[in-house]
């Protein structure tokens, strides 16, 4: 199964798991990873499991669609590798993948 590791703004790090084809917020989620609220439970209609991706990793992702680009609006402290987690799935493409969650949602 990928990995993938989630920093918080503290700087902790946790690495978790994932089924291919599973969300990011559905990881943390399961995981329990502090940081990720997912209000809507992935439907897409928030922006409480917003995340910064690693620059490392930003070009391996699909791009942003219109309804995504609309929720980052009412995300904190958005910046140009900002995702919301319940749009990236992973596979074994994105194993080791790196996230950071931001201070707030």
């Amino acid at each position: 199964m990928p990995k993938i590791t989630f920093i918080d703004h503290t700087g902790t790090s946790r690495n978790v798991e994932a089924k291919n084809g599973a969300s990011i917020m559905e990881a943390a989620v399961q995981n329990m990873i502090p940081g990720i609220d997912a209000d809507c439970g992935g439907a897409c209609a928030c922006a409480t499991c917003h995340v910064y991706v690693d620059e490392a990793w930003t070009s391996s992702l699909k791009d942003k669609d219109d309804m995504e680009e609309s929720m980052l609006d009412f995300a904190e402290m958005v910046q140009g590798n900002s995702r919301l987690s319940c749009q990236i799935l992973m596979s074994d493409d994105l194993d080791g993948i790196i996230v950071t969650t931001p201070e707030s949602q």
